[in-house]
């Protein structure tokens, strides 16, 4: 195969709802690069021969989702800092004696996706949910100088175990964990991040975590944060829109995460504008 062809792929189960591979093309055809991205589902007992197969036909690298993202770090020689701090990876890079390298590119999405102008430094933030992109967020949160982040959970026992990881990795950041019915404000919250699948398009359309009037209690210059993208404007974000606040929606942390993996795979910076723009029409296809 040509030396200048560039073969990635996702691998996760179930998958079909992915918009990895339009945005990863586009990002490809825009830099007049040749290469493909393929969706590839994979149940769990068939993580290790889709491993296999992927360094066998000379994939560059690929993205892991739910549910590899920790299971795959069995199989890494080393893993970015990011990765390290998350307990997750969701990007792979196979290297030339396919050896593999794995990358948290979701802590970069989240970031990046946060306008230059918030400044979270010292301030508390809120995260609704404990699972893998939780754990992302936390990580990222902690880059941005929080002093303090509340998560709320339906079952505190199954998120204990997450609350004390952070608190050993990260000793000088508070890290409370609650019962989702304690949640009875958000005055003292400078962000308040959905990492919950409430909201989604075939799973919980529709639905806001929060009622309208807890989202009063946000302070005016609070900021929401929804990290699903599908739709993009979810009931979350059209009730803090329509109260003033400001919000952040799902789909720039989901390109700018690819694209940070992008460059990873190949050296060279995509446009994000390109691939955002091939993310929009897929949604509005779907």
């Amino acid at each position: 195969m040509d030396e200048n062809y560039y073969k990635f792929g996702i691998i996760g189960f179930p998958i079909g709802h992915s918009l990895s591979s339009v945005m990863h093309e586009a990002a490809l055809k825009a830099l007049g690069l040749k290469g493909e991205y393929q969706t590839l589902e994979t149940h769990p007992e068939d993580l290790v021969d889709r491993i296999k197969k992927l360094k066998r036909d000379n994939f560059n690298g690929f993205n892991v989702t739910i549910p590899h993202k920790v299971p795959v770090s069995l199989f890494l020689s080393k893993v970015d800092e990011y990765a390290n701090l998350a307990g997750s990876v969701n990007t792979v890079k196979i290297l030339e004696d396919k050896s593999l390298e794995g990358f948290n590119t979701d802590v970069f999405g989240y970031v990046k996706a946060i306008p230059e102008d918030v400044d979270l430094k010292g301030k508390k933030a809120a995260i609704l949910g404990t699972g893998g992109a939780a754990r992302a967020v936390i990580v990222g949160l902690k880059s941005l100088g929080v002093s303090e982040i509340t998560m709320f959970t339906r079952n505190i026992v199954d998120a204990h175990q997450t609350a004390e990881s952070f608190r050993k990795k990260f000793p000088d950041l508070k890290i409370n964990l609650m019962q989702n019915e304690s949640l009875h404000s958000l005055d003292e919250f400078s962000i308040v991040t959905n990492t919950t699948p409430l909201g989604m398009r075939g799973f919980h359309a529709g639905i806001s975590p929060f009622n309208e009037e807890l989202l009063q209690t946000l302070p005016k210059e609070g900021v929401v944060y929804d990290i699903v993208y599908n739709p993009t404007k979810t009931e979350l974000l059209k009730q803090a829109a329509k109260l003033g606040r400001r919000t952040i929606g799902g789909l720039d942390m989901l390109v700018h995460q690819g694209a940070r993996a992008f460059e990873i795979w190949t050296g060279i910076t995509p446009d994000t504008d390109k691939m955002k723009i091939a993310a929009l029409e897929k949604l509005l296809d779907s």
